[in-house]
C-alpha cells in the first residue's frame, strides 16, 4: 500500500508541490520555473527535503496537453515524461494531467467556503459540472458521474472561435481580427486577452490609452483611474460570462459552473456588477434553464491539490 504521494501543479511561471499520506496534505512548496533547467531538477530539490520519507508515486497537474502521459508545458522550457520521471525517481507509478483536469477533479471536494457565489439557485446533483477559467491561457473541464463513479474531461474550449452578443463587441472583434486574423476566446479571456480588449477599445474609441499590462489595467479599473481599463475588464467579465453560459449548455452543466484561473478571484466582488450573470443567462428560450445553473469563483488558494488526491484515490494506483 502505497502511503506517501508527491503532488504537483506546474505551470510555466510558478511550480507548487506537495506530499500527502493518504488522509491530509501536506504544507505546499512554491518554486520559480526559471530557477530550474528542467522539470527533474526542480523534482529532485523537493525530494532531496524529504528524503528521510520519499514519496513512492507521483500526480502531477501541467499546464500544457498530456498525451502518452508526456507533456510540455506552454509558457515553458519543460518537457515531463511519466515514464521517465517514475525510473529517474524510483517511483511506483507518476500520473500527468492537465491543470483543468485536475481542477476537475476538485471539484466535489470543494466547500461552501471554497467558493464565491455569483448567482443562480442550487447545483442539481449527480449532474455535470463544468470548471473553466482564464489565466495564462483559457482552460476548461468537465466532470460527469459515470456508474456513481467520476469522470473528468478536458477540452481545448479556449482555441473556439469568440462570438458577440452586442455591435459593440462585435466592433472589439473586429478590431482583433484585423490583428490575429482568427480570434479565440482565449485571444480576450487571458491575462494578455485583457491586455488585447484594453488595446482594441482603444482603437475603437479612438483614444490614448498608457501601457499597461494586465495587473495594471485590473487595478486601475478597480480604482476608476482609467476609463480604457474600465471598459475593457468590464467588457472581459462580459465576454466571460457568454462563453461559460455556452460551455454551460454544450455540458448541460446543472450541477454547477465553477471559474478558476490566477485572473477572476482578484476581483470577484465586481464581477458581480458587470454582465458576466446577464450574459451567462442570456441564451433566448433557455434564459430560465441557465437562470437556475449556479456560478462560482473558486476562491481556495491550491484547489487543484483536493483534485490531485482525489484522482489518485480513484485511478487505484494506491493498489
Amino acid at each position: 500500500m502505497i502511503e506517501r504521494v508527491l503532488l504537483a501543479d506546474i505551470g510555466g511561471t510558478n511550480a507548487r508541490f506537495a506530499l500527502t499520506n493518504g488522509r491530509t496534505i501536506g504544507p505546499i512548496e512554491h518554486l520559480h520555473v526559471a530557477d530550474f533547467p528542467s522539470a527533474n531538477d526542480a523534482i529532485a530539490a523537493v525530494l532531496d527535503r524529504h528524503a528521510a520519507e520519499p514519496p513512492a508515486a507521483a500526480v502531477l497537474g501541467v499546464a500544457g496537453p498530456v498525451e502518452n502521459n508526456r507533456c510540455h508545458i506552454t509558457n515553458s522550457g519543460w518537457l515531463l515524461d511519466g515514464a521517465e520521471l517514475t525510473k529517474r525517481f524510483g517511483l511506483a507509478s507518476v500520473h500527468l494531467l492537465n491543470d483543468f483536469e485536475a481542477l476537475g477533479w476538485s471539484l466535489p471536494g470543494l466547500q461552501p467556503a471554497d467558493l464565491f457565489r455569483v448567482g443562480g439557485q442550487a447545483p442539481t446533483p449527480g449532474a455535470p459540472m463544468l470548471v473553466l477559467g482564464p489565466g495564462t491561457g483559457f482552460g476548461t473541464a468537465g466532470l460527469f458521474m459515470q456508474d456513481n463513479q467520476p469522470l473528468v474531461v478536458v477540452t481545448e474550449a479556449g482555441h473556439a472561435t469568440l462570438s458577440a452578443t452586442s455591435e459593440r463587441e462585435e466592433k472589439v472583434i473586429a478590431q482583433l481580427r484585423r490583428q490575429f486574423g482568427h480570434v479565440s476566446i482565449e485571444r480576450v479571456l487571458s491575462g494578455s486577452g485583457l491586455e488585447n480588449l484594453y488595446h482594441a477599445l482603444a482603437l475603437v474609441d479612438g483614444v490614448a490609452a498608457p501601457q499597461r499590462d494586465a495587473a495594471g489595467i485590473t487595478h486601475a479599473a478597480l480604482d476608476g483611474s482609467c476609463a480604457v481599463s474600465v471598459a475593457a475588464l468590464d467588457m472581459f467579465c462580459g465576454f466571460l460570462g457568454g462563453v461559460a453560459g455556452n460551455l454551460a449548455l454544450t455540458f448541460c452543466a446543472r450541477g454547477g459552473v465553477y471559474i478558476a484561473g490566477g485572473i477572476v478571484p482578484r476581483f470577484a466582488d465586481r464581477l458581480t456588477q458587470t454582465g458576466f450573470r446577464d450574459q451567462f443567462e442570456g441564451k433566448g428560450r433557455y434564459d430560465a434553464y441557465l437562470g437556475a445553473i449556479p456560478t462560482n469563483i473558486i476562491v481556495k488558494p491550491d484547489a487543484s491539490f483536493i483534485g490531485l488526491k482525489l484522482f489518485f484515490e480513484r485511478s487505484g494506483s494506491a493498489g
